[in-house]
């Protein structure tokens, strides 16, 4: 996949975002360290290379479409009715309540770098709180565009889970991560999809 100037389309099935958490507290051992992926989402980035700061990039995702996918360290490993129990608590209104909030966006603000190494700053809106973040990533050269960004929950109303009394809870901080292998051109006014 060569990334000339233009406007591209991206998203499930052909990139992954993985929401990373971690533990905290005195009780940590019996938690799990979770991957979570966002199965539903997609996103436009606008790129000129020459000028990246007229580059822009937005990204929605669908805050039902969060699935566990892994559950590393524990007591015990993470059975598929943990799995389902995680699923009800993200929904539920303590954490990101999908039924009121059913979308995340992402609106940059700016772009610096290059193809092979950028930062794109911009706005995350979670539970219609609006906050600053940034995205460090860039393109290994064949193709695959990469990066993450750091998360603090509670700057969104977002409560990080808790449990034995507060012994062992989720860290504030979670680890965004994207991987796109696919970047789809988006034809401009006049042109015909390619």
């Amino acid at each position: 996949m060569s990334v000339s100037d233009g406007t591209y389309g991206f998203g499930s099935p052909t990139a992954r975002l993985l929401i990373k958490t971690g533990r905290a507290g005195l009780g940590r051992k019996a938690g799990h360290d979770l991957t979570i992926e966002a199965t539903r989402w997609s996103g436009n980035a606008v790129v000129v290379a020459a000028d990246p700061g007229k580059s822009s990039v937005t990204v929605t995702v669908e805050t039902g479409s969060l699935t566990v996918r892994e559950g590393a360290g524990g007591i015990k490993p993470l059975t598929d009715a943990d799995r389902a129990d995680i699923k009800r608590t993200l929904e539920g209104e303590a954490l990101l309540h999908t039924a009121q909030y059913p979308v995340i966006t992402f609106r940059s603000t700016g772009v610096t770098g290059t193809l092979e190494s950028f930062e794109i700053t911009g706005d995350l809106t979670i539970k219609d709180r609006t906050h600053p973040v940034t995205v460090h990533g860039g393109s290994d050269g064949d193709g695959m565009v990469c990066g993450s960004a750091i998360v603090t929950q509670p700057g969104w109303g977002i409560k990080p889970y808790s449990a034995f009394l507060g012994a062992l809870k989720l860290a504030d901080d979670v680890r965004i991560e994207f991987a796109v292998t696919k970047l789809e051109p988006v034809p401009g006014p006049g042109q015909a999809a390619g």
